[in-house]
Protein backbone atom coordinates (compact mmCIF):
# COMPACT_ATOMS: atom_id res chain seq x y z
CA UNK A 1 0.00 0.00 0.00
CA UNK A 2 2.81 2.41 0.89
CA UNK A 3 4.51 1.61 -2.44
CA UNK A 4 1.31 2.37 -4.36
CA UNK A 5 0.83 5.61 -2.42
CA UNK A 6 4.43 6.66 -3.06
CA UNK A 7 4.05 5.91 -6.76
CA UNK A 8 0.85 7.95 -6.93
CA UNK A 9 2.54 10.89 -5.20
CA UNK A 10 5.50 10.69 -7.57
CA UNK A 11 3.18 10.68 -10.59
CA UNK A 12 1.23 13.65 -9.27
CA UNK A 13 4.51 15.49 -8.76
CA UNK A 14 5.61 14.71 -12.32
CA UNK A 15 2.36 16.05 -13.73
CA UNK A 16 2.49 19.15 -11.51
CA UNK A 17 6.05 19.87 -12.64
CA UNK A 18 5.05 19.70 -16.31
CA UNK A 19 1.99 21.85 -15.73
CA UNK A 20 4.07 24.45 -13.87
CA UNK A 21 6.46 24.60 -16.81
CA UNK A 22 3.60 25.03 -19.27
CA UNK A 23 1.95 27.74 -17.18
CA UNK A 24 5.20 29.66 -16.93
CA UNK A 25 6.05 29.39 -20.62
CA UNK A 26 2.71 29.85 -22.39
CA UNK A 27 3.76 33.09 -24.15
CA UNK A 28 6.92 31.48 -25.57
CA UNK A 29 5.05 28.35 -26.68
CA UNK A 30 2.38 30.45 -28.38
CA UNK A 31 4.91 32.70 -30.10
CA UNK A 32 6.56 29.70 -31.73
CA UNK A 33 3.18 28.25 -32.64
CA UNK A 34 2.02 31.46 -34.31
CA UNK A 35 5.21 31.58 -36.38
CA UNK A 36 4.69 28.02 -37.56
CA UNK A 37 1.02 28.52 -38.41
CA UNK A 38 1.86 31.63 -40.44
CA UNK A 39 3.71 29.56 -43.07
CA UNK A 40 1.22 28.21 -45.68
CA UNK A 41 1.38 24.42 -45.77
CA UNK A 42 -0.83 23.05 -48.55
CA UNK A 43 1.07 20.02 -49.85
CA UNK A 44 1.13 21.15 -53.48
CA UNK A 45 2.67 24.53 -52.57
CA UNK A 46 6.26 23.29 -52.81
CA UNK A 47 8.09 26.57 -51.95
CA UNK A 48 6.09 27.10 -48.75
CA UNK A 49 6.24 23.42 -47.85
CA UNK A 50 10.02 23.73 -48.01
CA UNK A 51 9.82 26.80 -45.76
CA UNK A 52 7.80 24.76 -43.25
CA UNK A 53 10.32 21.95 -43.34
CA UNK A 54 13.28 24.25 -42.78
CA UNK A 55 11.51 26.10 -39.96
CA UNK A 56 10.60 22.85 -38.16
CA UNK A 57 14.08 21.40 -38.62
CA UNK A 58 15.59 24.49 -36.99
CA UNK A 59 12.93 24.41 -34.27
CA UNK A 60 13.70 20.80 -33.37
CA UNK A 61 17.38 21.67 -33.16
CA UNK A 62 16.61 24.56 -30.80
CA UNK A 63 14.77 22.10 -28.57
CA UNK A 64 17.75 19.80 -28.26
CA UNK A 65 17.38 17.24 -31.05
CA UNK A 66 19.66 16.47 -33.97
CA UNK A 67 17.51 17.20 -37.00
CA UNK A 68 17.74 16.97 -40.76
CA UNK A 69 15.61 16.87 -43.89
CA UNK A 70 15.18 13.53 -45.63
CA UNK A 71 14.56 14.15 -49.31
CA UNK A 72 11.90 12.13 -51.12
CA UNK A 73 10.37 12.10 -54.57
CA UNK A 74 7.91 14.68 -53.23
CA UNK A 75 7.93 16.83 -50.13
CA UNK A 76 10.77 16.27 -47.66
CA UNK A 77 10.43 14.36 -44.42
CA UNK A 78 11.80 16.01 -41.29
CA UNK A 79 13.76 13.61 -39.11
CA UNK A 80 15.16 14.23 -35.65
CA UNK A 81 16.60 12.13 -32.86
CA UNK A 82 17.76 12.32 -29.28
CA UNK A 83 19.55 9.18 -28.15
CA UNK A 84 20.32 8.12 -24.59
CA UNK A 85 23.41 6.01 -23.82
CA UNK A 86 22.41 2.47 -22.92
CA UNK A 87 18.72 2.95 -23.74
CA UNK A 88 16.95 -0.33 -24.42
CA UNK A 89 14.10 1.17 -26.42
CA UNK A 90 13.63 3.53 -29.35
CA UNK A 91 10.32 5.38 -29.63
CA UNK A 92 9.50 6.82 -33.04
CA UNK A 93 7.00 9.70 -33.10
CA UNK A 94 5.08 10.27 -36.36
CA UNK A 95 3.54 13.69 -37.05
CA UNK A 96 2.76 15.59 -40.26
CA UNK A 97 3.27 19.23 -41.20
CA UNK A 98 1.19 19.57 -44.37
CA UNK A 99 -2.44 20.70 -44.24
CA UNK A 100 -5.63 20.53 -46.22
CA UNK A 101 -6.28 22.98 -49.09
CA UNK A 102 -8.10 26.20 -48.16
CA UNK A 103 -10.79 28.44 -49.58
CA UNK A 104 -9.91 31.77 -47.93
CA UNK A 105 -13.31 33.27 -48.73
CA UNK A 106 -14.98 30.76 -46.41
CA UNK A 107 -12.83 31.64 -43.40
CA UNK A 108 -13.95 34.27 -40.88
CA UNK A 109 -10.53 35.94 -40.86
CA UNK A 110 -8.19 37.69 -43.27
CA UNK A 111 -6.31 34.51 -44.14
CA UNK A 112 -6.23 30.91 -42.87
CA UNK A 113 -2.50 31.50 -42.40
CA UNK A 114 -2.90 34.61 -40.27
CA UNK A 115 -3.85 33.08 -36.91
CA UNK A 116 -6.53 34.78 -34.83
CA UNK A 117 -7.73 34.10 -31.29
CA UNK A 118 -11.31 33.91 -30.04
CA UNK A 119 -12.48 33.61 -26.45
CA UNK A 120 -14.41 30.44 -27.27
CA UNK A 121 -16.10 28.67 -30.19
CA UNK A 122 -16.93 30.89 -33.13
CA UNK A 123 -20.19 28.99 -33.65
CA UNK A 124 -21.27 30.01 -30.13
CA UNK A 125 -20.64 33.70 -30.72
CA UNK A 126 -17.11 33.91 -29.31
CA UNK A 127 -15.38 37.25 -29.72
CA UNK A 128 -11.99 38.08 -31.19
CA UNK A 129 -9.17 38.58 -28.72
CA UNK A 130 -7.24 41.67 -29.88
CA UNK A 131 -3.45 41.70 -29.66
CA UNK A 132 -3.57 38.14 -28.34
CA UNK A 133 0.05 37.43 -29.25
CA UNK A 134 1.31 39.68 -26.42
CA UNK A 135 -0.91 38.13 -23.75
CA UNK A 136 0.77 37.05 -20.53
CA UNK A 137 -1.55 34.04 -20.14
CA UNK A 138 -3.74 32.00 -22.46
CA UNK A 139 -6.93 30.58 -20.87
CA UNK A 140 -8.05 27.05 -21.61
CA UNK A 141 -11.25 28.09 -23.40
CA UNK A 142 -9.55 30.43 -25.87
CA UNK A 143 -9.34 29.04 -29.39
CA UNK A 144 -6.65 29.63 -31.99
CA UNK A 145 -8.04 29.72 -35.54
CA UNK A 146 -5.75 28.82 -38.46
CA UNK A 147 -5.19 26.05 -40.97
CA UNK A 148 -3.41 23.13 -39.25
CA UNK A 149 -3.91 24.64 -35.79
CA UNK A 150 -5.15 21.16 -34.85
CA UNK A 151 -4.27 18.99 -37.84
CA UNK A 152 -1.36 18.62 -37.39
CA UNK A 153 0.94 21.42 -36.22
CA UNK A 154 -0.30 21.43 -32.62
CA UNK A 155 1.42 18.08 -31.88
CA UNK A 156 4.72 19.45 -33.23
CA UNK A 157 4.57 22.36 -30.79
CA UNK A 158 3.34 20.14 -27.93
CA UNK A 159 6.14 17.62 -28.52
CA UNK A 160 8.81 20.32 -28.31
CA UNK A 161 7.23 21.87 -25.21
CA UNK A 162 6.98 18.46 -23.50
CA UNK A 163 10.66 17.84 -24.19
CA UNK A 164 11.53 21.23 -22.67
CA UNK A 165 9.30 20.58 -19.65
CA UNK A 166 11.39 17.46 -18.96
CA UNK A 167 14.62 19.41 -19.52
CA UNK A 168 15.42 17.01 -22.35
CA UNK A 169 15.50 13.97 -20.07
CA UNK A 170 14.10 10.83 -21.71
CA UNK A 171 14.53 7.20 -20.73
CA UNK A 172 14.36 5.83 -24.28
CA UNK A 173 15.90 6.94 -27.54
CA UNK A 174 13.49 9.41 -29.09
CA UNK A 175 13.22 9.64 -32.87
CA UNK A 176 10.77 11.82 -34.79
CA UNK A 177 9.60 11.71 -38.41
CA UNK A 178 7.36 14.50 -39.69
CA UNK A 179 5.58 13.86 -42.99
CA UNK A 180 4.92 16.57 -45.58
CA UNK A 181 2.33 14.68 -47.64
CA UNK A 182 -0.08 13.07 -45.17
CA UNK A 183 -3.07 15.04 -46.43
CA UNK A 184 -2.18 13.81 -49.93
CA UNK A 185 -2.11 10.14 -48.72
CA UNK A 186 1.70 10.18 -48.30
CA UNK A 187 2.58 8.99 -51.84
CA UNK A 188 6.34 9.41 -51.29
CA UNK A 189 6.46 7.62 -47.95
CA UNK A 190 6.72 3.97 -49.12
CA UNK A 191 9.88 4.60 -51.15
CA UNK A 192 11.31 6.69 -48.32
CA UNK A 193 10.94 3.75 -45.94
CA UNK A 194 13.32 1.66 -48.02
CA UNK A 195 15.73 4.56 -48.44
CA UNK A 196 15.84 5.57 -44.76
CA UNK A 197 14.96 2.31 -43.02
CA UNK A 198 17.91 2.42 -40.62
CA UNK A 199 16.82 5.80 -39.26
CA UNK A 200 13.21 4.69 -38.90
CA UNK A 201 13.79 1.47 -36.96
CA UNK A 202 12.05 1.58 -33.58
CA UNK A 203 10.58 -0.48 -30.76
CA UNK A 204 7.33 1.49 -30.75
CA UNK A 205 5.60 3.96 -33.07
CA UNK A 206 3.46 6.73 -31.58
CA UNK A 207 1.19 8.57 -34.01
CA UNK A 208 0.44 12.16 -33.02
CA UNK A 209 -2.66 12.91 -35.06
CA UNK A 210 -6.41 13.14 -34.64
CA UNK A 211 -8.71 14.37 -31.86
CA UNK A 212 -9.25 13.17 -28.32
CA UNK A 213 -12.59 11.68 -27.29
CA UNK A 214 -15.46 14.23 -27.09
CA UNK A 215 -15.34 13.88 -23.30
CA UNK A 216 -12.01 15.71 -23.41
CA UNK A 217 -10.28 13.01 -21.41
CA UNK A 218 -6.75 11.90 -22.39
CA UNK A 219 -7.13 9.37 -25.18
CA UNK A 220 -5.20 6.55 -26.83
CA UNK A 221 -6.15 4.95 -30.13
CA UNK A 222 -4.84 1.56 -31.19
CA UNK A 223 -5.85 1.46 -34.83
CA UNK A 224 -7.57 3.25 -37.66
CA UNK A 225 -9.92 2.11 -40.37
CA UNK A 226 -8.70 2.18 -43.94
CA UNK A 227 -10.63 3.26 -47.01
CA UNK A 228 -11.18 2.36 -50.64
CA UNK A 229 -13.42 4.38 -52.93
CA UNK A 230 -15.64 3.08 -55.72
CA UNK A 231 -17.39 4.78 -58.60
CA UNK A 232 -20.53 3.21 -60.12
CA UNK A 233 -22.13 4.28 -63.40
CA UNK A 234 -25.30 2.51 -64.53
CA UNK A 235 -26.08 3.03 -68.21
CA UNK A 236 -29.42 3.68 -69.89
CA UNK A 237 -30.07 5.00 -73.40
CA UNK A 238 -27.22 6.54 -75.40
CA UNK A 239 -28.87 9.96 -75.11
CA UNK A 240 -31.47 11.61 -72.87
CA UNK A 241 -35.02 10.71 -73.97
CA UNK A 242 -38.41 12.37 -73.50
CA UNK A 243 -40.10 10.70 -70.52
CA UNK A 244 -43.53 11.09 -72.09
CA UNK A 245 -42.61 9.42 -75.35
CA UNK A 246 -40.45 6.64 -73.89
CA UNK A 247 -41.37 6.28 -70.20
CA UNK A 248 -42.50 2.71 -69.34
CA UNK A 249 -40.50 1.40 -72.29
CA UNK A 250 -36.86 2.51 -71.96
CA UNK A 251 -35.28 1.45 -68.62
CA UNK A 252 -34.31 4.33 -66.34
CA UNK A 253 -30.69 4.07 -65.11
CA UNK A 254 -31.42 6.21 -62.01
CA UNK A 255 -34.02 3.70 -60.85
CA UNK A 256 -31.72 0.80 -61.59
CA UNK A 257 -28.87 2.42 -59.69
CA UNK A 258 -31.15 2.98 -56.70
CA UNK A 259 -32.24 -0.67 -56.85
CA UNK A 260 -28.64 -1.86 -57.12
CA UNK A 261 -27.53 0.16 -54.11
CA UNK A 262 -30.61 -0.92 -52.17
CA UNK A 263 -29.60 -4.53 -52.79
CA UNK A 264 -26.38 -3.87 -50.85
CA UNK A 265 -28.06 -2.89 -47.55
CA UNK A 266 -30.94 -4.15 -45.41
CA UNK A 267 -33.39 -1.98 -43.49
CA UNK A 268 -31.16 -2.11 -40.39
CA UNK A 269 -28.18 -0.66 -42.24
CA UNK A 270 -26.28 -3.95 -42.43
CA UNK A 271 -24.42 -4.66 -45.65
CA UNK A 272 -25.88 -7.67 -47.45
CA UNK A 273 -22.94 -8.29 -49.79
CA UNK A 274 -21.89 -11.92 -49.31
CA UNK A 275 -18.74 -12.22 -47.19
CA UNK A 276 -18.60 -8.52 -46.28
CA UNK A 277 -18.22 -9.18 -42.55
CA UNK A 278 -17.16 -12.82 -42.56
CA UNK A 279 -13.40 -12.28 -42.12
CA UNK A 280 -13.85 -10.25 -38.93
CA UNK A 281 -13.54 -12.60 -35.92
CA UNK A 282 -15.94 -12.32 -32.98
CA UNK A 283 -14.88 -9.83 -30.35
CA UNK A 284 -13.38 -11.30 -27.20
CA UNK A 285 -14.68 -10.45 -23.75
CA UNK A 286 -11.63 -8.27 -23.15
CA UNK A 287 -12.12 -6.42 -26.41
CA UNK A 288 -15.79 -5.82 -25.62
CA UNK A 289 -14.75 -4.47 -22.24
CA UNK A 290 -12.46 -1.94 -23.93
CA UNK A 291 -15.27 -0.83 -26.26
CA UNK A 292 -17.73 -0.46 -23.39
CA UNK A 293 -15.25 1.64 -21.41
CA UNK A 294 -15.42 4.46 -23.99
CA UNK A 295 -17.68 7.17 -22.50
CA UNK A 296 -19.78 7.87 -25.60
CA UNK A 297 -23.06 9.70 -24.96
CA UNK A 298 -24.98 8.05 -27.78
CA UNK A 299 -28.41 9.59 -26.99
CA UNK A 300 -26.84 13.05 -27.06
CA UNK A 301 -25.14 12.30 -30.38
CA UNK A 302 -28.39 11.07 -31.93
CA UNK A 303 -30.15 14.21 -30.70
CA UNK A 304 -27.36 16.40 -32.08
CA UNK A 305 -27.55 14.68 -35.49
CA UNK A 306 -31.37 14.58 -35.53
CA UNK A 307 -31.53 10.80 -35.96
CA UNK A 308 -34.06 8.64 -34.08
CA UNK A 309 -32.29 5.29 -34.34
CA UNK A 310 -28.82 4.20 -35.47
CA UNK A 311 -27.97 1.38 -37.84
CA UNK A 312 -27.67 -2.04 -36.25
CA UNK A 313 -24.25 -3.27 -37.40
CA UNK A 314 -23.00 -3.23 -33.80
CA UNK A 315 -24.51 -2.84 -30.37
CA UNK A 316 -22.81 0.54 -29.94
CA UNK A 317 -20.96 3.19 -31.92
CA UNK A 318 -17.61 1.73 -30.86
CA UNK A 319 -18.62 -1.80 -31.86
CA UNK A 320 -19.92 -0.61 -35.23
CA UNK A 321 -16.51 0.87 -36.03
CA UNK A 322 -14.88 -2.55 -35.60
CA UNK A 323 -16.51 -3.71 -38.86
CA UNK A 324 -16.11 -2.57 -42.47
CA UNK A 325 -18.75 -0.14 -43.69
CA UNK A 326 -20.22 0.70 -47.07
CA UNK A 327 -21.21 4.33 -47.49
CA UNK A 328 -22.91 6.06 -50.43
CA UNK A 329 -21.58 9.59 -50.28
CA UNK A 330 -23.23 10.90 -53.43
CA UNK A 331 -25.59 10.04 -56.31
CA UNK A 332 -26.40 11.92 -59.48
CA UNK A 333 -28.55 11.50 -62.55
CA UNK A 334 -30.41 13.70 -64.99
CA UNK A 335 -31.96 17.09 -64.18
CA UNK A 336 -34.39 18.46 -61.64
CA UNK A 337 -36.20 20.61 -64.22
CA UNK A 338 -36.35 18.42 -67.33
CA UNK A 339 -38.72 15.52 -67.96
CA UNK A 340 -36.21 13.08 -69.41
CA UNK A 341 -34.99 9.54 -69.00
CA UNK A 342 -31.30 10.18 -68.28
CA UNK A 343 -28.55 8.34 -70.18
CA UNK A 344 -26.74 7.28 -67.00
CA UNK A 345 -26.68 7.47 -63.23
CA UNK A 346 -23.63 7.60 -60.98
CA UNK A 347 -22.85 6.87 -57.37
CA UNK A 348 -19.74 7.56 -55.31
CA UNK A 349 -19.11 4.94 -52.62
CA UNK A 350 -16.52 4.50 -49.93
CA UNK A 351 -15.77 1.34 -48.01
CA UNK A 352 -14.12 1.81 -44.62
CA UNK A 353 -11.80 -1.10 -43.95
CA UNK A 354 -10.66 -2.84 -40.81
CA UNK A 355 -7.45 -4.79 -40.33
CA UNK A 356 -9.04 -8.11 -41.37
CA UNK A 357 -10.60 -6.75 -44.59
CA UNK A 358 -7.96 -5.70 -47.16
CA UNK A 359 -9.15 -3.40 -49.91
CA UNK A 360 -8.59 -5.77 -52.85
CA UNK A 361 -10.82 -8.45 -51.33
CA UNK A 362 -13.59 -5.99 -50.49
CA UNK A 363 -13.65 -4.60 -54.03
CA UNK A 364 -13.97 -8.14 -55.39
CA UNK A 365 -16.88 -8.85 -53.04
CA UNK A 366 -18.68 -5.79 -54.38
CA UNK A 367 -17.90 -6.84 -57.94
CA UNK A 368 -19.32 -10.31 -57.33
CA UNK A 369 -22.47 -8.85 -55.78
CA UNK A 370 -23.07 -6.56 -58.75
CA UNK A 371 -22.66 -9.45 -61.17
CA UNK A 372 -25.09 -11.50 -59.08
CA UNK A 373 -27.69 -8.77 -59.67
CA UNK A 374 -27.46 -9.47 -63.40
CA UNK A 375 -25.09 -6.68 -64.43
CA UNK A 376 -22.29 -6.89 -66.96
CA UNK A 377 -19.37 -4.82 -65.65
CA UNK A 378 -17.34 -2.65 -68.01
CA UNK A 379 -14.14 -0.71 -67.32
CA UNK A 380 -15.07 2.25 -69.56
CA UNK A 381 -18.12 3.54 -71.42
CA UNK A 382 -19.79 0.59 -73.16
CA UNK A 383 -19.48 0.02 -76.88
CA UNK A 384 -22.51 -0.23 -79.14
CA UNK A 385 -22.00 -3.98 -79.30
CA UNK A 386 -22.01 -4.25 -75.49
CA UNK A 387 -25.14 -2.11 -75.28
CA UNK A 388 -26.99 -4.45 -77.64
CA UNK A 389 -25.75 -7.63 -75.96
CA UNK A 390 -26.21 -6.85 -72.25
CA UNK A 391 -29.49 -5.48 -70.86
CA UNK A 392 -27.87 -4.27 -67.63
CA UNK A 393 -24.56 -2.41 -67.85
CA UNK A 394 -22.48 -0.81 -65.11
CA UNK A 395 -19.00 0.63 -64.93
CA UNK A 396 -17.08 -0.07 -61.73
CA UNK A 397 -13.94 1.93 -60.94
CA UNK A 398 -11.94 1.51 -57.75
CA UNK A 399 -9.76 4.33 -56.45
CA UNK A 400 -6.48 4.02 -54.59
CA UNK A 401 -6.82 2.44 -51.19
CA UNK A 402 -5.47 3.10 -47.72
CA UNK A 403 -5.34 -0.04 -45.61
CA UNK A 404 -6.33 -0.30 -41.95
CA UNK A 405 -4.03 -1.05 -39.03
CA UNK A 406 -4.49 -2.04 -35.42
CA UNK A 407 -2.35 -2.89 -32.39
CA UNK A 408 -4.61 -4.72 -29.95
CA UNK A 409 -5.11 -2.79 -26.67
CA UNK A 410 -4.25 -5.93 -24.69
CA UNK A 411 -0.88 -6.37 -26.44
CA UNK A 412 2.26 -5.72 -24.33
CA UNK A 413 3.27 -2.55 -26.20
CA UNK A 414 -0.23 -1.07 -26.01
CA UNK A 415 -0.53 -1.85 -22.31
CA UNK A 416 2.82 -0.18 -21.66
CA UNK A 417 1.62 3.02 -23.33
CA UNK A 418 -1.64 2.85 -21.38
CA UNK A 419 0.20 2.48 -18.07
CA UNK A 420 2.43 5.46 -18.89
CA UNK A 421 -0.62 7.64 -19.52
CA UNK A 422 -2.30 6.34 -16.35
CA UNK A 423 0.79 7.16 -14.28
CA UNK A 424 0.86 10.73 -15.52
CA UNK A 425 -2.87 11.47 -15.20
CA UNK A 426 -3.77 9.24 -12.24
CA UNK A 427 -6.62 7.63 -14.19
CA UNK A 428 -7.10 5.37 -17.18
CA UNK A 429 -7.33 7.23 -20.50
CA UNK A 430 -10.09 6.64 -22.98
CA UNK A 431 -9.05 3.58 -24.99
CA UNK A 432 -10.19 3.59 -28.63
CA UNK A 433 -9.60 0.17 -30.21
CA UNK A 434 -10.14 1.52 -33.74
CA UNK A 435 -10.61 5.10 -34.90
CA UNK A 436 -13.28 5.62 -37.52
CA UNK A 437 -11.07 7.86 -39.64
CA UNK A 438 -8.11 6.87 -41.79
CA UNK A 439 -4.45 7.62 -41.19
CA UNK A 440 -2.54 6.89 -44.42
CA UNK A 441 0.49 5.19 -42.88
CA UNK A 442 -0.63 1.56 -42.63
CA UNK A 443 2.08 0.53 -45.12
CA UNK A 444 4.60 2.50 -43.06
CA UNK A 445 3.61 0.48 -39.98
CA UNK A 446 3.71 -2.85 -41.82
CA UNK A 447 7.07 -2.16 -43.44
CA UNK A 448 8.66 -1.18 -40.13
CA UNK A 449 6.97 -4.14 -38.39
CA UNK A 450 6.43 -2.10 -35.26
CA UNK A 451 3.51 -1.80 -32.80
CA UNK A 452 1.74 1.51 -33.30
CA UNK A 453 -0.45 3.54 -30.96
CA UNK A 454 -2.14 6.86 -31.62
CA UNK A 455 -1.76 9.64 -29.05
CA UNK A 456 -4.25 12.34 -30.10
CA UNK A 457 -4.23 15.61 -28.17
CA UNK A 458 -6.50 18.13 -29.95
CA UNK A 459 -10.16 18.95 -29.27
CA UNK A 460 -12.73 16.89 -31.17
CA UNK A 461 -14.67 19.97 -32.39
CA UNK A 462 -11.75 21.52 -34.24
CA UNK A 463 -13.28 21.78 -37.76
CA UNK A 464 -10.52 19.47 -38.95
CA UNK A 465 -10.23 19.50 -42.77
CA UNK A 466 -12.91 22.19 -42.92
CA UNK A 467 -13.07 25.96 -42.85
CA UNK A 468 -12.24 27.81 -39.63
CA UNK A 469 -10.08 25.04 -38.21
CA UNK A 470 -9.24 25.73 -34.59
CA UNK A 471 -7.49 24.51 -31.46
CA UNK A 472 -8.85 24.84 -27.93
CA UNK A 473 -5.84 25.97 -25.91
CA UNK A 474 -6.70 23.76 -22.96
CA UNK A 475 -6.24 20.79 -25.30
CA UNK A 476 -2.75 22.02 -26.17
CA UNK A 477 -1.76 22.47 -22.53
CA UNK A 478 -3.06 19.03 -21.50
CA UNK A 479 -1.58 17.52 -24.66
CA UNK A 480 1.87 18.65 -23.56
CA UNK A 481 1.35 16.71 -20.32
CA UNK A 482 0.29 13.59 -22.24
CA UNK A 483 3.32 13.77 -24.53
CA UNK A 484 5.59 14.21 -21.50
CA UNK A 485 4.21 10.87 -20.29
CA UNK A 486 5.20 9.29 -23.59
CA UNK A 487 8.69 10.79 -23.46
CA UNK A 488 9.23 9.38 -19.95
CA UNK A 489 8.47 5.81 -21.04
CA UNK A 490 11.33 3.43 -20.35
Amino acid sequence: MLFILAAAIACAQDRAAVERYVSAHQPQIMAEFIQLLSIPNVGTDRPNIRRNAEFIRAMLQRHGLEAELLETAGNPLIYAEKNQPGAAKTILFYIHYDGQPVDPARWKQASPFQPIMRDGRMEEGAKLVPNFAVSAAFPDNWRLYARSASDDKAPIIAFCAALDALAGRTAANVHVVIDGEEEMSSPSLPAAIARYRDKLRASLLLILDGPVHPSGRPTLSFGARGIVTLGLTVYGPKMALHSGHYGNWIPNPAVRLAQLIASMKDDQGRTTIAGFYSDVPPLTAQQRSVLKSVPDDEPALLKLFGVARPDAVGESLQEAIQYPSLNVRGMHSGYDDRTIIPPDATAAIDIRLVKETPSARMVELVRAHIEKQGYHIVESDPTDAERMRYPKLVRLNAGEAEEAFRTEPESPAAMEVTRAMERMWGAQPVLIRTMGGTVPIAEFIRELNVPAVGVPIVNFDNNQHGDNENLRLGSLWSGIVSLAAMLEMQ
